[in-house]
């Protein structure tokens, strides 16, 4: 009797996480995907419930300094951001954040369309303007990340699904990547 080799567990995973490519070209990739989305979600955590800088690796978000998400960095700091795109591609990030109150940081990167989500309190003072002093910077300085972007069309990921469904292989439909702790220190500390 033949010996079978044994299954992997996660058989989508196996067949599409790229393991021989360099964290330059990693974070390359991903810095371009997040750069080219729309929308990034944060995700704090509340210390009680438990659970572009330096080269395209840490990220910048505005934020109103009376805002909850604030109150949950100042007690805990570990955070998520994801990204997805129209076709499925995703990135997940994860870091330790803390909010920038510099005002030079806040002019340089101020944007007028803040203005619509602080409002003017009519005192003067906070009008959503740049100098509003309840803008902030949240600095987020990533520790982690997985991510999957693919270069094939939907007629190409069908494909790949009727495949599948077919042989009962997994899909290889993306290129799953994973940047570790190692790699993202690596490149903080040369870029």
């Amino acid at each position: 009797m033949a010996q079978q080799t044994p299954k992997h567990a996660d058989p989508y995973k196996e067949a599409n996480l790229e393991t021989e490519v360099s964290a330059e070209q990693k974070i390359h990739d991903l810095s371009a995907f997040m750069t080219n989305c729309k929308y990034g979600m944060m995700t704090t955590r509340d210390a009680k419930s438990g659970n572009l800088e330096t080269g395209g690796i840490d990220l910048l978000f505005h934020t109103n300094t009376e805002s909850g998400k604030t109150v949950d960095l100042a007690s805990d700091s570990h955070i998520n951001i994801g990204f997805l795109n129209s076709h499925g591609e995703w990135a997940s990030v994860s870091g330790k954040a803390n909010v920038v109150t510099d005002r030079d940081l806040v002019k340089k990167h101020y944007a007028p369309h803040l203005k619509a989500w602080l409002g003017d309190l009519g005192d003067g003072v906070h009008d959503g303007g740049e100098n509003d002093p309840r803008i902030g910077i949240i600095r987020v300085k990533m520790t982690t990340a997985h991510y999957a972007i693919s270069q094939k069309t939907i007629i190409g990921q069908m494909a790949q699904i009727a495949q599948g469904v077919v042989t009962g292989k997994p899909a290889a439909v993306n290129k799953l990547r994973e940047l570790s702790e190692a790699e993202v220190s690596q490149w903080r500390s040369s870029h």
